[in-house]
């Protein structure tokens, strides 16, 4: 009994579930490595729970890898859970794993031993019938998988399958199901597959559907030329055939085969033993393991890269799963996830919809609505027409974020076990859903799960990428995004090369990787990872290569590269409690020579090399300031000599614009130049004599990169005056020049400064003086002095946030509006009174305190 199949099929599945329960067969076989018969038991676990799929990677080399996904509407997991359930021996017949793994792709260099081959991402097996989309380019490293055919001169493919072809049809050998789909007038393969598979009814013959598909795909392959050479198709389909006579010999005519449809008629047709045994004869091998992973929805996806035949696995599950009714209990989940979403949505909305997609699918002449018509409708009713929250439907429904489960007696490497033993220990669950996590390190458990996301990112292992933390710049907190992948897996059994536990893998690589840093920022950048991570053991390596490489470059840029990720380091050292001290006297000898050769670098640059030297600049800047004046012995009053250096900058007319500009801001921004100083030498840069590009550079480097400067212009009259006066005397010819750098400069303002800024030069300057052009204006919100009523009529909100006691000391008050409930100003007389009439209430019942 041969059932041809379309894999993650739920039509497929359900036939072959009426299938075997009505032939009842004494075996089963499947299309699979053959070496995960002895993880077919682990398929029957209460802890097994699908999505899965069947993992095999070399052992010597763990990134070339291959899956074999199943989800629960796969017609292969289907016949697996019905032959344990039923005590029927169950077994896989495809090429095995180890011809798997070792079968090279086209063009790729040949392996050094048998063992090696090709590196780079995993991929996952590709039957016929389950193609890469037109058009879909191979990952680099993915390997070649099963069912898909080898370039021209591939161990005997023929050159061209599909010469002779009408243009614009999609080739046979590529995807059956689209030729087939085309031939019956459809112009998209999943609608005809729904019409003629997942919308027919139960028949009195199950096993009719399967003879129908069986007949169209003998006739498709009637017209393709297999060739006489070692075809992967043609190798896996004479193991196949070597299994089946195996199992007949031994069971009789009682089996059953569950594999693609495009190899039934392979199968059926038979060939000479001798035959096949010449086709499997000195096939290149690896050695292979394979255990059972958690697979997700997202990833049966064609979008995500895996060549399923499905856009959506979530609809797939749903029709596999619901009794009867599907379209209606697919319209009310979908309310249900809108409503979640605070869209408005009732059960008239869902009555609607299905009306409308029934209304559709009679128009299209379909038996019943499909995922099309579901979806206009649900566009149409529920979504007002807006792709917007129908894009969050596709996202969580119509694809899903479903993470199957394993039990953990599945065979996995020693790393892989032991960072399931932290995470069960931390309470950090992989997920599909990508989420947020907000974690507090002063917490022993948050800092521990800081610690193993930050070593699984040393190993390779993506699963958190830092985030900026909302609320908060302390080094206490920090904010990961999360998501859980299946080929994670594979780059955890690849880092399993370093060490059996996440702790002594991610010292070992960050040893190897200190010894094989290509500049002196790759090694700082590491040595703030290792303090990040906790790795003590592996720190004194990496801060000898570090005191090694910053003696040896004489690379300002370098240096300055390098020295802020080091005092990022001590910060995190303070916060968890890490010895830093040699890396404080790395830091500020590396400071000291910044210092020293800053000014002969910042000479001669042109606009690009200035503007990287300008990011430069500020970046130490911010790291001297956190370095403090005595950061290790022997090196003192760092602060002083650096505003130094940046007074050298300033005053230096060789030094481009930019960088001039920005030295005058640093100093003025650290109090170190007063602001009458700071317009002399605005007023010199922006002088007739200047060039007009030089100037706007300079402008740039001074109020340029949204860092304040805007709102400098706006409270300091004599700068913007300066500005405007030197914009105003632009020459036409230069003014074009100077444009695309001012617009750059204004443009990372905010609306408002921006806004206010043009108010204030439309009514032209006021007059010079201590005041600010905006008090002289009389713009609300700058006077020149405090404006002690506004401001006491917000304390007593102030208070009630901040949970006060309302009898403390304060100044002004306000009072409790009988009628409406607000509170009044009542006046700052600076007596501290505090006059509030209640009504029987307490002001910290607005904030939900009671003193």
């Amino acid at each position: 009994m041969l059932l041809g199949v379309r894999h993650h099929g739920p039509g497929s599945a359900r036939a072959v579930r009426a299938a075997l329960q009505a032939c009842r067969p004494e075996v089963v076989l499947i299309e699979g490595p053959p070496e995960a018969d002895v993880l077919i038991p682990l398929a029957g676990r209460e802890e097994m729970r699908p999505p899965v799929a069947l993992l095999a990677h070399a052992v010597d080399e763990p990134g070339r890898s291959a899956f074999w996904p199943l989800a629960e509407f796969s017609p292969e997991w289907v016949a697996l859970r019905w032959a344990l359930d039923h005590g029927v021996p169950a077994r896989f017949i495809d090429l095995p794993a180890t011809h798997t793994l070792a079968w090279r792709a086209p063009g790729e260099e040949p392996p050094e031993q048998e063992e090696t081959g090709e590196k780079g991402k995993s991929g996952e097996p590709r039957e016929q019938g389950e193609p890469r989309e037109q058009g879909e380019p191979r990952e680099q490293g993915e390997p070649r998988e099963q069912g898909e055919q080898g370039a021209p001169g591939d161990l005997g493919t023929p050159a061209d399958p599909g010469a002779g072809r009408p243009a614009g049809l999609p080739d046979v050998r590529t995807d059956p199901l689209a030729v087939l789909a085309a031939a019956a007038g459809y112009d998209d393969p999943e609608r005809w597959w729904e019409d003629v598979v997942e919308h027919r009814g139960a028949g009195e013959d199950p096993l009719a559907p399967f003879a129908a598909l069986e007949e169209a795909m003998g006739a498709l392959r009637e017209d393709t030329d297999e060739g006489s050479g070692r075809d992967r198709d043609l190798v896996r389909e004479a193991y196949m055939r070597l299994r089946l006579r195996a199992a007949r010999r031994e069971f009789g005519s009682g089996v059953a085969v569950v594999c693609g449809a495009w190899h039934v008629p392979a199968l059926r047709r038979g060939a000479a033993v001798a035959a096949d045994r010449a086709l499997l004869k000195g096939l290149p091998k690896v050695k292979a393991d394979l255990t059972w992973v958690p697979w997700t929805h997202r990833r049966l996806a064609r979008s995500s890269g895996y060549g399923a035949g499905i856009d959506s696995p979530g609809w797939y599950g749903h029709l596999f799963g619901v009794p009867d009714r599907p379209v209606e209990r697919w319209l009310t989940k979908v309310a249900g996830l809108l409503r979640e979403e605070d869209r408005i949505v009732s059960p008239a909305h869902v009555i609607e919809a299905v009306r409308l997609a029934e209304t559709l699918a009679a128009m299209r002449g379909r038996p019943l609505p499909g995922l099309s018509e579901t979806t206009d409708a649900v566009r149409a009713v529920m979504c007002e027409g807006s792709d917007v929250p129908l894009g969050l439907v596709h996202d969580r429904l119509v694809v899903g974020d479903v993470l199957g489960e394993v039990p953990e007696e599945a065979p996995a490497v020693p790393l892989q076990r032991d960072l399931a033993r932290i995470q069960r220990r931390l309470r950090l669950r992989p997920e599909a859903l990508e989420r947020e996590l907000e974690l507090d390190l002063r917490k022993e458990t948050d800092a521990g799960r800081g610690r193993l996301l930050h070593r699984l990112r040393l190993l390779g292992v993506g699963w958190g990428e830092p985030a900026a933390s909302r609320g908060s710049t302390g080094t206490f907190r920090e904010t990961w995004r999360l998501r859980w992948e299946p080929e994670l897996f594979v780059r955890v059994a690849e880092a399993g090369v370093w060490g059996t536990t996440v702790l002594g893998a991610a010292t070992a690589k960050a040893e190897a990787d200190a010894g094989t840093a290509r500049s002196l920022a790759d090694v700082t950048a590491l040595a703030e990872r290792c303090l990040l991570a906790e790795l003590p053991a592996a720190l004194p390596v990496v801060m000898r290569v570090l005191a090694d490489r910053a003696a040896l470059d004489t690379d300002v840029g370098h240096l300055a590269q390098a020295l802020p990720a080091l005092v990022r380091s001590l910060r995190y050292g303070d916060v968890r409690g890490t010895d830093t001290g040699a890396l404080a006297e790395v830091a500020a000898g590396l400071a000291e020579r910044v210092f020293v050769g800053l000014p002969p670098a910042c000479t001669a640059l042109d606009a690009d090399a200035a503007e990287e030297m300008r990011r430069q600049v500020d970046a130490v800047h911010g790291a001297v300031g956190l370095l403090g004046d005595d950061p290790a012995p022997g090196h003192g009053e760092l602060r002083h000599r650096w505003l130094r250096v940046l007074r050298v900058l300033a005053a230096r007319d060789t030094v481009p614009g930019v960088l001039r500009g920005r030295a005058v801001r640093l100093l003025l921004d650290d109090g170190d130049l007063p602001p009458e100083e700071t317009a002399r030498l605005m007023g010199l840069a922006l002088s007739p004599g200047t060039p007009p590009g030089d100037a706007a550079a300079w402008i740039e480097g001074f109020v340029g990169g949204g860092a304040g400067g805007g709102m400098l212009l706006v409270h300091d009259e004599r700068l913007l005056g300066l500005v405007d006066a030197w914009l105003t005397g632009v020459p036409a010819a230069a003014f074009t020049d100077v444009l695309p750098l001012l617009r750059r400069t204004f443009s990372a303002y905010e609306p408002g400064v921006r806004r206010t800024l043009g108010e204030l030069v439309r009514r032209g300057p006021g007059p010079r003086g201590a005041a600010g052009t905006a008090t002289a204006l009389g713009l609300p919100g700058f006077a020149a002095e405090p404006d002690t009523a506004r401001a006491d009529a917000v304390v007593p909100v102030v208070r009630l946030l901040l949970g006060l006691d309302g009898d403390g000391d304060g100044d002004g008050g306000g009072d409790r509006d009988g009628d409406g409930g607000t509170l009044r100003a009542t006046g700052g007389d600076g007596a501290g009174a505090d006059r509030r009439e209640h009504d029987g209430t307490d002001d910290s019942d607005l904030v939900g305190v009671r003193r």
